[in-house]
């Protein structure tokens, strides 16, 4: 229903030809002749019998293939639509903040080792499916607590993850309300609207009613409990999608599937973004009615003239890579390869240049990005640039590029708001550069620093190695003799938020 709302037609114009085939249809298909011999006189059934040809009066004619071959390719020119251009900039797929519960109830051993085990393994295959879209993590009990804000690297995630247990957790209990409240908050941050994954094993039913009144995104439940356990209070929960965890990975498929149309349904409200064309779906019926020309008595001389002049008049670059070119052009070639998230090929086949600049960012390939962004002068190639530039750590860079992008357009508020960001992170760098200690006082011992000192503060110098056997320790033998205890990092954190929150 959902894309049936959005439905509508990119260039309805377009329809104003179908009356004009419709007139050609008429014009051009033969009219049945009334007969021209006289059968006065004649009994009814000998005239019938004496008749030649009446029977196999012909149904279908040339004419009519070419009008219902035009009818789709005018319904094609129109752009039917019922979805928006995704954000290149954006992760193809919804933020998504997941909600996990750490009672005492989630280290039951009924699932196989523990539900909360169970439950753990399922979002991080999530998250693995979920490349490069932001997740972030919300752990709650008696109270809710933000473990990991959102992000795309599934590292920090996973580290989170593995310290999680109910020993954490500052105030016994079970608070769903508070969780939501805390993901609705961390959602509002996001560029675009999310929406929440709960992962639980049961739900008091008197917190049905508060979850009820709030104004929630959509919600998709986990239920990580075995089959056994009936859930009839999460059914009861409007709004939401209940999913049982399964043994195999049919549960993380219909999240993902709810994911996707909660991402459809905010991009469709999103005015900035571009609607995407769907009419290129109905060349392929077109192209079928076409072929019928090759069948003996059915070419339409004029038709076939038509197209072939349509087609000649149309420049094409000549190729010779493979089958693939006979029937789809490069950035075809490379957009089928950018949804297919092979991004390298890509960017290789791409011949348009912000296409293939997007392509190389998706990649990873920070630098080549930047360098195919910078040979292009408009507003959104200056901050791609500038984009890149941050991912490549080149912070300066990136701040000239996205004032850049506001001298070409200075109402852009996207580059505006980046360009805050870069220079609170060049002021925060020279800070450090110029407080920080280069390493002679405290004989850490590196190998080699090097800094960038493109603003002149800070001292630059180079450090030798101690050697072996001296006592000091490197600043990597430093950090791994470090107790980096996730758990008890966690638990000292969450007690502290518990002890500050307001009654």
């Amino acid at each position: 229903m959902s894309l049936l709302d959005a439905f509508h037609l990119i260039r309805p114009w377009a329809l104003l030809a179908l009356p004009v085939i419709a007139l050609l249809w008429w014009r051009i298909r033969p009219k049945p002749q009334a007969a021209t011999q006289a059968t006065t006189g004649l009994a009814p059934h000998l005239a019938e019998a004496l008749a030649t040809g009446a029977s196999r009066r012909r149904r279908l004619y040339p004419i009519d293939g070419v009008a219902a071959a035009l009818v789709l390719l005018t319904l094609a020119v129109s752009g039917p639509t019922w979805s928006r251009l995704p954000d290149p900039f954006q992760a193809e797929t919804a933020p998504l903040v997941v909600v996990l519960k750490l009672t005492p109830s989630m280290t039951e051993t009924d699932l196989s080792p523990t539900r909360l085990d169970r439950a753990r393994f399922k979002i991080l295959d999530l998250v693995a499916r979920r490349a490069g879209a932001e997740t972030a993590l919300i752990a709650y009990a008696g109270s809710a607590h933000r473990v990991v804000p959102l992000t795309t690297d599934p590292g920090i995630l996973t580290s989170f993850l593995n310290g999680l247990s109910p020993a954490v957790m500052p105030v016994d209990g079970d608070d769903p309300a508070a969780a939501l409240s805390r993901a609705t908050d961390e959602l509002a941050r996001a560029e675009a609207a999310g929406a929440i994954l709960m992962v639980l094993d049961d739900m008091a039913p008197d917190a049905i009613p508060n979850i009820a009144a709030m104004d929630l995104p959509p919600i998709t439940i986990l239920a990580a409990a075995p089959d056994t356990v009936t859930l009839p209070q999460l059914d009861g929960l409007p709004g939401a999608t209940v999913v049982r965890l399964s043994p195999d990975d049919s549960d993380l498929d219909r999240i993902e599937r709810a994911l996707v149309s909660a991402y459809r349904a905010a991009q469709s409200e999103d005015e900035t973004q571009l609607w995407e064309d769907r009419g290129w779906w109905l060349a392929w019926p077109a192209a079928l009615l076409v072929l019928i020309w090759f069948r003996r008595g059915w070419t339409m001389r004029w038709a076939a003239l038509a197209v072939l002049a349509t087609g000649l008049s149309t420049p094409q670059t000549a190729r010779a890579d493979g089958i693939a070119d006979w029937f789809w052009t490069p950035d075809q070639q490379g957009r089928r390869a950018f949804e297919a998230r092979d991004y390298d090929r890509a960017a290789a086949l791409f011949e348009d240049p912000m296409w293939r600049a997007l392509a190389l960012f998706r990649d990873g390939q920070y630098e080549a990005a930047a360098e195919a962004y910078a040979t292009l002068d408009s507003p959104e190639a200056a901050f791609g640039e500038g984009m890149a530039r941050l991912r490549n750590r080149k912070y300066r860079a990136g701040v000239r590029a996205f004032e850049h992008a506001l001298e070409l357009r200075p109402d852009y508020p996207e580059a505006a708001q980046n360009l805050e960001v870069a220079q609170a992170i060049v002021a925060l760098v020279e800070s450090t550069q110029s407080q920080s200690d280069t390493g002679k006082e405290t004989g850490i011992g590196a190998d080699d620093v090097v800094m960038d000192n493109e603003s002149g503060l800070g001292e630059q110098t180079e450090v030798e190695r101690s050697g072996a056997g001296d006592g000091v320790q490197s600043a990597e033998e430093w950090m791994r003799s470090v107790d980096t205890d996730v758990s008890d990092f966690l638990a000292t954190r969450f007690r502290i938020e518990s002890a500050e929150a307001p009654e």
